[in-house]
This record gives structure tokens, C-alpha cells and sequence, in this order.
């Protein structure tokens, strides 16, 4: 099991000058007193031309305003300009020029821009490679409690990325990003304690924080949920609830999740045994890169007609077609 750094960068859409979020300022009046030079209705007209609020989305419109607004030096244009070039939303995608907005309002403070710049360091996106640098950065939106920095800060003390390693800080990090919510931080602190790296081993807590990643939708904890009830450590053993977890697993792509359904699914553990359900799981593990899932696929095709294996090949395709929403009756 190996822990999970997220790459996503963070988007951060906020109204200023008194409007509450929730609200739709006045289009008129805000593009007058846009043209007038208020740096806030600059932004707010930028964020009314990138939502589609009032009229019609138009990225290249929103670009114009958020640079208005950020050459003079609101952190929040800024940020979203940074965004823009990120994304290549209205304007050319240029990392180099993305790291630039987001430094001049990670100086200002931005916790989201700080993160921004941190996954640029550590992917090498606009800037050198640099762990050191993606540390720094990480850090400072980490302070400000910013869960996804505080979850990729963590990572970087687990596996030693411009800091020593060292467990303990990596999880005292997990551990403030997973009690705000962050499903990879509950993950990552389920393997800690899973493993007994920086925590006393404990395969109960290591279930408790699997579970709150899983339950909103992390695919690794969702199988990994299902290994433990598979195997009964850490909890007892029940094939149902493990089929449970694997099915949700297999149904973003997990190949290994979607082998052992297959195999469960063959013996009757946990599910009604059904060969043709299972050649499915196994077909589609094995189009996914798991090895073991051809063998194990011509294995229970033994035991199948050839009509039902026509039948197992054709759900599959639909399986894999419909991205696994439409995977048969089990």
C-alpha cells in the first residue's frame, strides 16, 4: 500500500467588495464600475464571466478582468489568473506564467495560491523540480489550515521529499488534514496505522480511518476496506461486506478490487456464485494490467458454455463502455 500525495490543484472562486457568495451582483453596475477601475467589481466581473452567471460563460472575458483587477494587486484575481494559465481557460496554458500570479498572491497570503506553488515545485509545472521549494510552500498554506496542503505535506515527510523523513511529522500532518475531512489524509493515516509508522500499529484505527475515506468515495480505501473483511484482520471476517467494498472499488477502476470480485463471485463468497459475472470482473482486470486476472478468468471459463462466455465478454465491453455504470445484475 503505497501513501497518496494529490496533484489537483486547488480552485478558489470568491465575490469581494461586500457581496456575499451566494449572491449574483448587478451585472450593469458592476461592469460600470468595472471600467471605472474598482478593483473588486474587476474581479467580480471576471468571476461573472467565468461561472456563466447573468451571461454566457467567456473564459477570454474573464482572463481580461482578472488581470485588471490583478495588476493592481488583488490576491484573489491573481490566484485566479494563475488558475486561468494552469488550466488554459481563456488564455494560452502556460505554467511558467501560472507560477507567476500565484506567487504574487502566495506572498499576500493566498493559502490556495501557496498550494498551488507547491504542487508546482513537486511536479516541476512552470519552475525547477524542487522538493525543498514544494516543502516551503506546502507549509505555509499548511499553517493556515489548508487541509490538501497539510495531507501533501505529510507525504513528503513519509517518503522523505525535501524534508528527513520522519513518520511522526508525517502523521501529526495526516492527522490535521484528516480530521477536517481530507479523504486522502484519512487514507494515508489508515496505512500509518495499518503498518504502525509514526503511531502505535493498530488495525482497528487503521479501519476507522479507512472507513471515513471510503465512505466518501477513495477508491484505495474502499479496497483496502475490503481486503480487511476478506481476511478478517482488523476486523471480523464477513465476505459480504468485503464484495461490498470491492464492488465500489471496481467500479472506478481498481483492477485489483475488480480481481478479487471476480474470484469471490466464482467461489460464492459473500454473493451468489456466478461464473458469468465472474469472467466479466476477471476480463476486465485483466484489460486493466492485472496479470493474474487471465488465468484466473480462463480458469472459471472451464467451468462456462460458450454461450455464457459470450455473454461474460459482452458485459464486460459494456462495463468498460459505460466507465462501469452499467456492469450486469451483481
Amino acid at each position: 500500500m503505497m501513501f497518496l500525495c494529490s496533484i489537483t490543484f486547488a480552485l478558489f472562486l470568491a465575490l469581494q467588495g461586500g457581496v456575499a457568495a451566494a449572491e449574483t451582483p448587478d451585472f450593469d453596475e458592476t461592469r460600470l464600475l468595472a471600467e471605472q477601475g474598482d478593483v473588486h467589481a474587476q474581479f467580480n466581473l471576471g468571476l461573472i464571466y467565468a461561472q456563466g452567471q447573468v451571461v454566457p460563460q467567456d473564459f477570454k472575458k474573464a482572463a481580461k478582468w482578472y488581470r485588471l483587477a490583478a495588476e493592481q494587486g488583488d490576491a484573489y484575481a491573481q490566484y485566479n489568473l494563475g488558475f486561468m494559465y494552469t488550466q488554459g481557460q481563456g488564455v494560452p496554458q502556460d505554467f511558467k506564467e501560472a507560477a507567476k500570479w500565484y506567487r504574487l498572491a502566495a506572498a499576500q497570503g493566498d493559502a490556495d495560491a501557496q498550494y498551488n506553488l507547491g504542487i508546482m515545485h513537486r511536479q516541476g509545472l512552470g519552475v525547477p523540480r524542487d522538493f525543498k521549494g514544494a516543502v516551503k510552500w506546502y507549509r505555509l498554506a499548511a499553517a493556515q489550515g489548508l487541509a490538501e496542503a497539510q495531507s501533501n505535506l505529510g507525504y513528503m515527510y513519509a517518503n522523505g521529499l525535501g524534508v528527513p523523513q520522519d513518520f511522526k511529522e508525517s502523521g501529526d500532518w495526516y492527522r490535521q488534514a484528516a480530521v477536517q475531512g481530507y479523504p486522502d489524509a484519512q487514507y494515508n493515516l489508515g496505512i500509518m496505522y495499518k503498518n504502525g509508522e509514526g503511531v502505535p500499529q493498530d488495525s482497528k484505527e487503521a479501519v476507522k480511518w479507512y472507513r471515513l475515506a471510503a465512505v466518501q468515495g477513495h477508491a484505495d480505501a474502499q479496497y483496502n476496506l475490503g481486503v480487511i473483511y476478506h481476511q478478517g484482520q482488523g476486523a471480523p471476517q464477513d465476505f459480504k461486506e468485503a464484495v461490498k467494498w470491492y464492488r465500489l472499488a471496481a467500479a472506478q477502476g481498481v483492477a485489483e478490487a475488480q480481481f478479487n470480485l471476480g474470484v469471490m463471485c466464482a467461489q460464492g463468497k459473500g454473493v451468489s456464485q456466478d461464473y458469468t459475472v465472474a469472467h466479466m470482473w476477471l476480463n476486465i482486470a485483466a484489460a486493466n494490467g492485472y496479470a493474474n486476472a487471465v488465468k484466473a478468468r480462463d480458469l472459471v471459463a472451464k467451468e462456462m458454455t460458450a454461450d455464457s462466455i459470450a455473454k461474460a465478454q459482452e458485459m464486460a465491453r459494456e462495463c468498460l463502455g459505460s466507465d462501469y455504470r452499467d456492469c450486469g445484475a451483481k
